[in-house]
């Protein structure tokens, strides 16, 4: 029963040992880069948030993704 468990855990663990805050950024960034236009400002200041970015009230949307993927080619 416990090599079950275990074997269910491994199989639900992401493939890579990445940060999740990383991955959900490059998966912003894809999703950008393939034509993709964000919506919700609110996501991609949360996504800078859970880098370490300090993002201000005033700041334009695309000044932000620019600095999530400096923040992305950093890792």
């Amino acid at each position: 029963m416990n090599h079950l468990i275990s074997r269910l855990l491994d199989w639900l663990k992401p493939a890579d040992n990445t940060p999740a805050e990383i991955r959900r950024a490059k998966q912003l960034i894809s999703a950008i880069d393939a034509g993709g236009i964000p919506l919700d400002p609110a996501i991609i200041v949360r996504i800078a948030e859970d880098l370490g970015l300090e993002v201000s009230k005033k700041a334009q949307m695309k000044d932000t993704i620019e600095r999530i993927r400096a923040a992305v080619a950093r890792y």
